[in-house]
């Protein structure tokens, strides 16, 4: 008896078809962060240009099972937010949203993973839906715009591929 159980635990804690050991498999992955994606391939795939005065961009790529999570983020003068959403062409106005939401809306593509405060988690956020679907392959976009002080505010965007 011993002997069957040694073998049936040593069959379990192998390896699988991937090759990657039990021990080092997160239980239920079906995810990661794509280490080479960048701000100009995050922006390409959403169908977004990247203003030339945006700073502090920062982007990334979840791969996952049936659809990708793709986030951005970047820091525009204030005064330019509003042509900058407005070549989006937003299917509605974007809207305020004064508290912050209960918890974070999409936690699959978290702006944590940037450094970023979550946008869900902020007050005073102006917010809304740009397509969806959208064109080629992108399921939706969203985008939240939060001050980040007198003169800039940060622009996130958010989509499915």
């Amino acid at each position: 008896m011993t002997a069957l159980t040694a073998l049936l635990v040593a069959g379990c804690s192998g390896t699988a078809e991937n090759r990657t050991p039990a021990a080092d498999r997160s239980p239920g992955q079906v995810s990661h962060w794509v280490d080479t994606a960048t701000v100009e391939s995050v922006a390409e795939t959403l169908h977004v240009q990247v203003p030339a005065t945006a700073t502090e961009a920062k982007a990334a790529h979840l791969a996952g099972l049936q659809d990708d999570g793709l986030i951005m983020a970047f820091v525009l003068p204030t005064a330019e937010v509003d042509d900058f959403v407005a070549q989006l062409k937003p299917e509605e106005p974007l809207s305020l949203r004064e508290q912050p939401l209960a918890r974070n809306t999409n936690p699959s593509t978290p702006f944590s993973h940037l450094g970023l405060p979550e946008p869900d988690l902020s007050a005073k956020v102006r917010e809304g839906q740009v397509c969806a679907p959208c064109e080629d392959d992108l399921d939706w976009l969203k985008i939240a715009v939060t001050k980040v002080d007198a003169h800039t505010s940060r622009v996130y965007l958010s989509g499915a591929d």
